[in-house]
């Protein structure tokens, strides 16, 4: 009996058997096939289960920090000192400054997510409609830094366009529209705050106008 099990065990095909049946042999481009398909099915369901797509991994972690608000006031990303910026220190038609939000109550840059990232661009007020010009401070705007398409910083001035460019894929967008698309692939605005001016330096008037990034 055990001879004959021993037999019966040592003709059993296995997967890495090159004389095995198709069925079992994955050196069969079928086989090769299905158990690519079984791998990314695995893949998809435990990303469903965590219920969160893999493109949208990084913002959905970084979104419960993302913080803006208004009274904050402004400093740029490498500030080590906390100096609040004035609307002088953005130069009209130059690039784009690139600022955290600075929280007045813990003394500290909002700087615990990049999604905090805001960029502050002068044109010339003249240009500005109403509205835009009441959120604005000399001329000074402040848009989300972080591209709508792919989330990468926005950091260009286009002086013959008069547009914010994200060099990653060329979207480019219009300060004087409220950060609409000028240029695709980016589908959607920079979302904008509002600023004023106290004490001679620059204040967040408001949160982001909408979500940022992707």
């Amino acid at each position: 009996m055990r001879k004959v099990l021993k037999n019966k065990i040592n003709t059993v095909p296995t997967m890495f058997d090159k004389d095995a049946s198709p069925r079992m042999n994955p050196l069969n481009p079928e086989n090769a096939l299905l158990h690519r398909r079984k791998i990314l099915q695995l893949v998809g369901a435990s990303t469903l289960l965590c219920g969160v797509a893999p493109s949208d991994l990084s913002a959905a972690d970084e979104l419960p920090k993302a913080g803006i608000n208004a009274g904050d006031l402004l400093v740029t990303t490498r500030d080590d000192t906390g100096t609040p910026l004035k609307a002088s220190d953005v130069k009209l038609g130059g690039k784009p400054l690139l600022v955290y939000p600075f929280d007045m109550d813990t003394k500290k840059p909002r700087s615990e997510s990049r999604l905090n990232k805001l960029l502050l661009v002068r044109v010339d007020p003249k240009d500005l409609s109403e509205e835009a010009r009441a959120s604005s401070v000399d001329g000074v705007l402040a848009f989300s830094a972080i591209c709508t398409h792919q989330g990468c910083d926005v950091t260009e001035w286009k002086a013959s366009e008069k547009t914010l460019l994200c060099f990653c894929h060329a979207s480019q967008f219009n300060p004087f529209n409220n950060g609409a698309v000028a240029v695709g692939p980016a589908a959607k605005a920079l979302p904008s705050c509002s600023l004023v001016e106290k004490d001679g330096v620059l204040v967040l008037a408001s949160g982001l106008s909408a979500r940022p990034g992707v």
